[in-house]
């Protein structure tokens, strides 16, 4: 119907003529109450915001010589990371002349890769970036321990 026509229609009703299809061909307008309208798509938004997950990466530093209980200890602390849903980034940080054996370093994130294997799989693989060397880990899925 023609624009004048549903202006009209809706003043008659006391509402208001709102587009809601801007898009469309021709565009679809619809006779309500915009603050209503307004009201409502915002409740929807704010809905849908509550459902998006914000994914943020934990980090986990090691060294190439780190002990066993030591190594466990930050392995357990990746695990729980990951269960909660963020990415991990384990990071070994190299001092002095150990950055001359840099395969000690890729072995380890390698064992730790191995050892968180069946929560995690391997974004980027291991990596040497000045003195230091990542790898970053992404949760297979979401685990909640309620």
């Amino acid at each position: 119907m023609p624009i004048k026509e549903a202006l009209k229609l809706a003043e008659e009703r006391q509402l208001d003529l709102v587009e809601v299809a801007p898009q469309a061909k021709p565009p679809v307008c619809r006779i309500m109450d915009y603050g209503k309208y307004k009201y409502e798509q915002s409740k929807r938004e704010k809905e849908a915001r509550k459902k998006q997950r914000t994914i943020t990466v934990k980090e986990v530093k090691l060294r190439p010589n780190i002990e066993d209980h030591d190594f466990r200890v930050k392995t357990k602390n990746a695990v729980r990371f990951l269960k909660e849903g963020d990415k991990v980034k384990v990071t070994i940080m190299f001092r002095g002349r150990e950055i001359v054996h840099p395969k000690n370093g890729e072995e380890l994130l390698n064992k730790v890769a191995e050892d968180i294997g069946d929560l995690a799989s391997v974004e980027k693989k291991p990596k040497l970036e000045g003195k230091n060397m990542f790898m970053i880990l992404a949760p297979n899925q979401v685990i909640k321990d309620e």
